[in-house]
């Protein structure tokens, strides 16, 4: 589809004088006119949907300041910026989800590890003790004080894949109960680049780390470590090293012991001491990792190490307020975006608050913008839900509780759309889909961003997971089609060049640091652009019949069909 140009009388006027004189003109001097209708076109085009809501960056501003106290789940922080939410909501008119309550809380535990062994390696060749953050990194979802494992067997399980869709199954024929498995980050695909192997360069879900200790639970592991490379995991060891030991979780009723009892990660060289101990090394035991007749490998080694932990639970919040549909109550379109952040750091003497101005207060303040438009036009015939959910920047934990229990049923879910990290650089050609080629959204998108003279562009590394790292995946897992998109690198003002060194600049200097802070001169058109046309595919989907799948042979495909076949 071509993209559709709006223009204003004052162009119109601009380009049909070019027009005129250009008919008496030379070819040169007549294609230097056209160019220049063009660029008028292309100037005005910019401007299309760049006054969505002029409300949006009082909201940004106020959920970013310093009273918010950077929005950390179960703190006064999160109490003022849930009131904050609620009372814009209120405002709006938005039904509330329990009587007058826009609240869903979210029952959180805190786990602390407060002192890791080493890990203790056993074998006719190799005796080893790794050591804990150096060589190795462990710890347990388990909710309970200490958790051990002693003289494990060690089983090679290639990427410790099990995707029938793919025909592929790295553990079948074996029994790991009991046993600890050892597995390369990412997938196949990635690894061969074969655009028929997986996905190819991109990233499926079998290939995040999540999944792999998933599975490693299904099979009934004992423990589950992965091998870390940078390349295929898309960071480098200190990441995994170096963060906060601490994780957070949600309390179900068995405290997670279908888990694995240790979870955690091998450094490149601890794997490679491993496999020479097998008599081989890692680039050989990849080669066999990449065919669909591996079989798993004993590693003639055992392992033991334990896990002490201070446990602590509390309770966080999800946002939640709906317009009512005026046919169809009961099938809603959901807008998302979390409004957690990372708090504060006392230990700062210069700047403590992470006040997490793009992430995500921007997103957050979109959900409540868009909400407010929404309420402004004739009630739409499906129902129209905004949530703004906690604890993504705990392990997505939020979206995960809202998923396990939804406020609308997930078969009545028609679709959704997250906002995490918007554009604030000012009008992008570009709308970069997170995972693009997943679903029927997609063509939604295409067609409201080209009647504003854009166009949809995957993202530029498929390979890092994006798509697996925000709120919308736990609404994917459970089948709903989710959309992530955002005003990408090319800037119609200053070009890809610039518009890429924007992006880079935020991620060295201000990405999860207290530099995250709310800037006045910023250029928020580009995100009244994108709202616009993120406005533009609800309204569609809220009074239309439709109900948009993922398309064929992608992961949440199956769960989507199933779950419509109960509608």
């Amino acid at each position: 589809m071509k993209p559709q140009f709006w223009f204003s009388a004052t162009t119109l006027t601009v380009m049909a004088a070019l027009t005129l004189t250009a008919c008496s003109k030379p070819a040169e001097q007549e294609q230097t006119a056209s160019t220049a209708a063009v660029e008028s076109a292309k100037a005005t085009t910019a401007l299309v949907g760049t006054e969505f809501n002029s409300a949006y960056k009082d909201y940004l501003k106020t959920l970013a300041s310093d009273e918010f106290q950077g929005r950390m789940p179960a703190t006064p922080g999160e109490e003022k910026t849930i009131n904050y939410i609620s009372e814009q909501f209120k405002r709006i008119g938005l039904k509330g989800i329990n009587g007058d309550s826009y609240l869903q809380p979210v029952s959180l535990v805190r786990i602390d590890p407060k002192e890791v062994s080493g890990l203790k390696l056993s074998g006719d060749k190799l005796n080893a003790e790794l050591k804990y953050k150096e060589q190795m990194m462990a710890w347990t979802t388990q909710v309970t004080e200490q958790v051990e494992v002693k003289d494990s067997e060690l089983v090679f399980v290639g990427y410790g894949i099990v995707a029938p869709e793919y025909d592929w199954n790295d553990y079948e024929g074996l029994d790991v109960k009991g046993k600890t498995v050892v597995m390369f980050v990412n997938d196949p695909g990635f690894a061969t680049k074969d655009p028929n192997l997986f996905t190819g360069n991109a990233m499926t879900y079998y290939g995040r780390w999540t999944y792999k200790f998933e599975e490693a639970a299904r099979q009934g592991a004992a423990m589950a470590l992965i091998i870390h490379e940078t390349e295929p995991a898309s960071y480098g060891w200190q990441v995994i090293a170096g963060g906060s030991p601490t994780k957070f979780d949600l309390i179900n009723p068995n405290k997670n012991m279908d888990r694995s009892k240790v979870e955690g990660w091998l450094t490149t060289e601890s794997a490679q001491q491993l496999f020479a101990a097998m008599g081989t090394d890692i680039e050989t035991m990849r080669q066999k990792a990449l065919s669909k007749d591996f079989a798993p490998v004993p590693m003639g080694v055992t392992a033991s190490v334990s896990v002490k932990n201070n446990i602590s639970e509390l309770t966080s919040n999800n946002v939640m307020g709906y317009i009512e549909g005026s046919e169809k109550p009961d099938e809603v379109v959901l807008y998302m975006g979390h409004w957690d952040h990372l708090g504060v750091d006392f230990s700062n003497p210069k700047d403590k608050v992470f006040n997490g101005a793009q992430d995500n207060a921007s997103g957050t303040a979109a959900v409540i913008a868009l909400a407010e438009h929404f309420a402004k036009q004739p009630k739409p015939k499906r129902s129209v839900a905004f949530l703004a959910v906690t604890a993504e920047e705990r392990g997505l934990l939020g979206s995960a509780w809202y998923a396990a229990h939804p406020v609308f049923p997930l078969n009545k879910t028609v679709a959704g759309i997250n906002m995490d990290v918007m554009n604030v650089y000012g009008p992008m050609k570009d709308m970069v889909v997170v995972g693009h080629n997943n679903s029927e959204l997609e063509n939604l998108l295409t067609k409201y961003t080209e009647q504003q003279g854009r166009y949809v562009a995957p993202e530029p590394s498929p390979e890092h997971g994006s798509f697996y790292r925000s709120d919308h995946f736990n609404l994917a897992k459970v089948g709903v089609p989710m959309l992530y998109a955002k005003g990408g690198i090319d800037s119609f003002e200053h070009g890809k060049e610039w518009g890429a060194a924007q992006k880079k600049d935020y991620n060295v200097c201000c990405y999860h640091k207290a530099a995250d802070e709310f800037n006045d001169s910023w250029d928020l058109r580009g995100v009244q652009q994108d709202m616009n046309v993120f406005y533009q595919v609800g309204a569609d989907l809220a009074n239309s019949d439709q109900w948009p799948n993922w398309f064929e042979g992608r992961e949440f495909r199956a769960i989507r069909d199933a779950s419509l076949a109960a509608k």
